[in-house]
């Protein structure tokens, strides 16, 4: 009961509570939006309310493990995402031209989602193992090569969103690792000769199309920039109070495609508006200051890595998805953290949650 009581008192119930707050706005709107589609049995809303209660649920068990335990079976856990990425290109379900989920009996799980834990684990071992001050081109060049693996076998299903996604959590590590910002001059290289090799070698043609209308969304409002119209109409008419949950013309009358994944930000800002968004914002931000904060006054490398992995993740999905939903950034199928409809995203989204918070409970009497 002490060990209980200690656990209980030092768990982080701001970051607990912003997060909850989140995953209730989605859950609002995902219910919305299954009533305006007449979804039989609310089958969607339904699935989401309960893997968001198993993504809860393993806050508290994985909170109540010692996250030690992930340093120690980094290796292992990298080994078992490489053959999840694998194994799913082999006997994976196709979606939309993309084989990234694998299918349980109606239940479909995308691996993807959690290779990224998987990442910030890798790369949080690394990084805590090394001192980036020697040779730093080495560690750079070496924790690119154990990312570009998942990148690689993403690409190949092929998934660019999310594919860009870890490139962009590796070079957020890389950023706080301490690497000097010379090498960056390298990344941008990286980048650069990603995108070219990716246009002329693993782009679909859909990929291309969304790009070019990224450019210029308004040169074919009814084919290719309609979705990203869409959206910004969503999103600019919601004003300040919003049209109320149930009311919003361009999800209820399913003008506004993907509504319940990419374009949930837009659904938010149409039927909550202005003040919602900025709910939203709060809550994203009170999670990224609690992250940094337990970071700040933790004395362990590994800990710290990978709560400042966290926040970058978090943060990155955040800031593609509103990008995407109000025509600032091209549409890359990137969705928005505890809010977008997704099985596989929120219960990985509250794994990561877990262990931070596993982290911040331990700091507090061990180390």
């Amino acid at each position: 009961m002490n060990r209980l009581f200690v656990y209980l008192k030092n768990f982080d119930w701001i970051l607990f509570s912003a997060t909850i707050l989140l995953i209730s706005f989605g859950l609002a709107e995902i219910y919305s939006i299954a009533l305006g589609n007449d979804t039989i049995g609310l089958v969607n809303f339904k699935k989401q309310l309960a893997f968001a209660f198993l993504g809860v649920a393993l806050i508290f068990i994985i909170s109540f493990l010692d996250f030690l335990n992930f340093r120690s079976f980094s290796v292992y856990l990298y080994i078992f995402g490489v053959v999840m990425l694998v194994s799913v290109l082999l006997f994976g379900k196709t979606v939309r031209g993309t084989t990234g989920w694998f299918d349980f009996g109606g239940i479909s799980m995308q691996p993807v989602e959690f290779i990224k834990i998987i990442l910030i684990v890798f790369l949080a071992r690394y990084y805590s193992g090394v001192s980036v001050k020697l040779n730093p081109f080495r560690h750079l060049v070496l924790s690119g090569l154990g990312t570009v693996v998942f990148i690689a076998l993403v690409l190949l299903q092929p998934d660019f969103g999310s594919a860009l996604l870890l490139f962009a959590l590796w070079s957020g590590m890389v950023f706080v690792s301490g690497i000097p910002k010379k090498y960056f001059v390298v990344i941008a290289g990286v980048i650069f000769l990603t995108f070219l090799s990716g246009w002329f070698v693993f782009f679909e043609d859909y990929q291309k199309e969304r790009l070019m209308t990224f450019l210029n969304p308004t040169a074919n409002s009814l084919d290719e920039g309609y979705n990203i119209t869409q959206a910004i109409i969503a999103v600019c008419s919601g004003g300040i109070a919003g049209r109320g949950i149930g009311f919003g013309s361009q999800s209820q009358l399913k003008f506004l495609p993907e509504s319940q994944n990419d374009f949930i930000f837009a659904v938010v800002a149409e039927e909550l508006g202005f003040l919602g968004v900025m709910l939203i914002i709060l809550f994203f931000a009170v999670i990224f200051y609690r992250l940094i904060r337990a970071a700040r006054l933790i004395n362990n490398d590994f800990a710290v890595y990978f709560l400042l992995g966290t926040c970058t993740l978090l943060f990155i999905e955040m800031f593609i998805n509103i990008g995407m939903n109000i025509g600032i950034l091209p549409v890359v199928g990137i969705s928005l953290p505890f809010l977008s409809y997704g099985g596989s995203a929120i219960v990985a989204s509250l794994i990561l949650i877990g262990i931070c918070e596993s982290i911040i409970i331990r700091s507090k009497f061990k180390y």
